[in-house]
């Protein structure tokens, strides 16, 4: 056996807290660095900003760090509003303000899109947004019960650990829901197998508060009533077994209302938009832009439990929507029934596989509009250029792959006709954007 000398690889001699300057933010408000040739994505800082940076992490291509202190400030910069910043991880931004943060996330998005899609220049339109704190109406509570002191912890989970931060107040959340936080911290130390309490998932449908208790044993009814008397403006929701759920207050069915009249029910752990005043403006933008006619047959993926479905069909001539998540698909048709819309048709279809032989999948959309989870539309966005729509309206939560499926879509014969960013979560690092593409056929 021939021995072939390899020499052992060199160790990493990148100092450990350098000082760098910021040059700008990426699409997911990263801001970028170099140093010895490498790119650094750092957390906390600002572009123009001049920081000592603690580095996390040291790849062949890449560094990753974050701030340890800052030697030039950027006049953005600001004193966070919420005590827990920096050890909560719900909020990333607080360091900058949530309109300042709108403009610095759409110039990196900007700079993003022009260099993927070969665009010199973007058609932006309004960002779309609502009130910068009180908008969260739906959230997941932690809670951890530490043996060796019996006590409880209630907040959310630290910033980049699986720890809970001790929360007692939320800027954020919407002011119907916060009080869950106080309750908890009153009344977990009171019950029995309050140990067996994992998380609560809470939410405000349209004023009213619900609370889902997620147990891993269950709960004496003495200690469900004590929660109902603890908060009883609030419908409590225990789970008998995984994902069954029974009502120990008042039985309700959790509701949003969108323009026209609409309401949406849903159960409490359907998935909703968690930004109430952003979701009716997103609807009302969606309306507007593909302005749908009588004559119009509209293709709407990723339903959901209707959100744009409903809304499209009060207007349009027929709706089909289409969805992975069969308990969504029976809402989604609930709802349309309850709201006396007889001009849609829900069927549940994996989208991402190659779409099978049905009645839906025709060449017969004027417009379709597509809302996909932040893997994107792969596979379904090629069905959809097969389709040849005129318009397509895609609402995204992920520039990447948003970028991935645009390609796509201009490849086919599209042009980028308008586009605009939604900020559905205020001081985080997350972005929502819409974009009309328009087929460039004679």
């Amino acid at each position: 056996m021939v021995s072939i000398y390899k020499s052992k690889a060199k160790a990493v001699t990148t100092p450990q807290h350098p000082e760098l300057m910021i040059e700008r933010w990426d699409q997911e408000a990263q801001s970028i660095a170099y140093h010895q040739g490498k790119i650094c994505f750092v957390e906390g800082a600002l572009p123009g900003e001049r920081v000592k940076v603690t580095l996390t992490e040291q790849k062949a291509q890449y560094l990753k760090g974050r701030v340890s202190k800052v030697l030039q400030s950027s006049p953005l910069r600001i004193a966070p509003q919420c005590r827990y910043f920096g050890s909560c991880g719900g909020c990333q931004l607080h360091y900058v303000s949530a309109a300042d943060s709108r403009m610095l996330k759409q110039q990196a998005l900007d700079q993003q899109l022009q260099h993927q899609l070969k665009l010199t220049e973007l058609p932006w339109q309004p960002v779309l947004a609502g009130q910068d704190a009180g908008y969260r109406r739906k959230a997941r509570i932690g809670v951890w019960f530490e043996k060796k002191t019996n006590s409880f912890t209630v907040g959310f989970r630290k910033a980049g650990g699986k720890e809970i931060t001790e929360v007692t107040d939320c800027m954020v959340l919407s002011p119907v829901i916060a009080p869950v936080l106080g309750v908890l911290q009153k009344v977990l130390p009171q019950l029995k197998q309050g140990s067996a309490i994992t998380h609560v998932e809470v939410l405000d449908a349209d004023g009213k508060a619900f609370v889902v208790v997620r147990h891993i044993r269950p709960l004496p009814q003495s200690d469900q009533q004590q929660l109902v008397q603890a908060w009883p403006a609030a419908c409590w929701i225990g789970e008998a077994e995984p994902d069954q759920f029974i009502f120990w207050s008042e039985a309700a069915t959790p509701f949003y209302q969108l323009a026209d009249g609409l309401q949406l029910n849903f159960a409490p752990t359907d998935f909703i938009q968690v930004n109430a005043a952003v979701n009716q403006a997103m609807v009302a933008q969606a309306l507007a832009w593909l302005a749908p006619a009588k004559t119009d047959q509209i293709l709407d993926l990723y339903c959901g439990i209707g959100n744009f479905s409903l809304a499209l069909a009060k207007q349009a001539g027929m709706v089909v929507g289409l969805e992975g998540v069969a308990a969504m698909v029976t809402t989604a048709s609930q709802n349309a029934s309850f709201n006396g819309l007889s001009n849609t048709h829900f069927a549940q279809v994996d989208l991402h596989l190659p779409w099978p032989k049905a009645d839906w999948n025709q060449p017969k959309y004027q417009k379709v509009l597509l809302d996909p989870a932040r893997a994107g539309a792969l596979g379904a966005i090629d069905e959809v250029a097969r389709l040849k729509p005129a318009q397509v309206l895609y609402v995204s939560c992920n520039p990447t792959t948003f970028a991935r499926d645009a390609k796509v879509l201009l490849a086919k014969g599209y042009r980028l006709d308008k586009l605009g960013m939604m900020d559905m979560f205020p001081y985080t690092s997350h972005l929502e954007l819409m974009a009309l593409f328009s087929h460039t056929r004679q």
